[in-house]
């Protein structure tokens, strides 16, 4: 099972996800955020971090997700990754001189080994929803915002379950054929 939340920024996208992934008892988070020399983005870490169970089992991955997500996969019910857009960021910036197609390929490659891997456990994929603001100015940017839309395509594309989140609020946009309890 393959389910992606999408939504913007505060828009209760991880909440929900933990909020499903906590209706089993073995979970693998892979966060995939790295600090640096970010303070404030330490911090965002550091509360996602206090927000999850104990329980928990987290892989820090920043690039090789497919890897890991396939790893993770063989160990426990659920996986939840968060999130595509940090990850995308980071290949964009680890291939920062390569060119667009290139960057595209890389990212529909690592999506097709995690969709691969749902078939062994439930993958949770947390993204956020980009496309519904400005035309950025700068190329990188657009870039970056056109193979992000494409990614969350194709990850909407594979998944048996997509749901929006607004304001907190689940607004489910593909639904898997099973029954759901919240």
């Amino acid at each position: 099972m393959l389910t992606l939340i999408l939504g913007g920024a505060r828009s209760g996208k991880s909440r929900l996800a933990q909020k499903l992934a906590a209706a089993v008892e073995r979970v693998v988070y892979i966060a995939t955020a790295d600090p640096g020399d970010d303070a404030e983005m330490a911090s965002r870490i550091a509360h996602h971090r206090a927000e999850r169970p104990a329980s928990w089992h987290t892989i820090e991955e920043t690039l090789a997700l497919a890897d890991a997500v396939n790893r993770a996969a063989q160990q426990t019910d659920v996986v939840l990754v968060d999130c595509l857009t940090v990850w995308l960021g980071n290949l964009f910036w680890k291939h920062r001189d390569a060119a667009q197609a290139d960057i595209e390929a890389a990212a529909r490659g690592e999506l097709r080994g995690i969709a691969a891997a749902s078939g062994r456990c439930h993958i949770i994929l947390v993204s956020n929803e980009l496309g519904s603001g400005t035309v950025p100015e700068h190329a990188v940017t657009r870039a970056f915002r056109d193979v992000h839309g494409l990614l969350n395509q194709w990850a909407a594309e594979a998944a048996d379950e997509v749901i929006l989140t607004v304001a907190g609020l689940p607004l489910y946009l593909k639904t898997a054929n099973r029954t759901r309890n919240d």
